[in-house]
């Protein structure tokens, strides 16, 4: 079974930093594409960065030049850096991963607990 394990999320003030991370454990798997979403309650799970098996990576608008999402392809972790954090970065953010089973021919999505991040003005 594959679990993803989200860590790193807390309280700052605005214009500070938090770093997530995201551990995959299990067996008998391969990792492909890795990022994160953000949720607000009563809103759309929105979302804020990506980064493939080739290295190439994407972010929202409202998040370039402030965060930074990385990962270790060898402990299968993914992390996001987030800097100059605003009030609006509140959420909670979900890991997600894009995994092939052994003996499956699909990618399938999974999707971390969830950690939360909130920015005081």
């Amino acid at each position: 079974q594959v679990q993803l394990v989200e860590s790193g999320g807390g309280l700052v003030q605005a214009g500070g930093s938090l770093r997530l991370s995201c551990d995959v454990s299990g067996s008998s798997f391969s990792v492909n594409a890795m990022g994160w979403y953000r949720q607000v309650p009563g809103e759309v799970r929105e979302f804020v960065a990506t980064a493939t098996n080739g290295g190439s990576t994407r972010y929202a608008d409202s998040v370039k030049g402030r965060f930074t999402i990385s990962r270790d392809y060898v402990k299968n972790t993914v992390y996001l850096q987030m800097n100059s954090l605003k009030p609006e970065d509140t959420a909670v953010y979900y890991c997600y991963a894009n995994i092939l089973l052994r003996g499956r021919s699909l990618l399938e999505g999974y999707w971390g607990q969830g950690t939360q991040v909130t920015v005081s003005s």
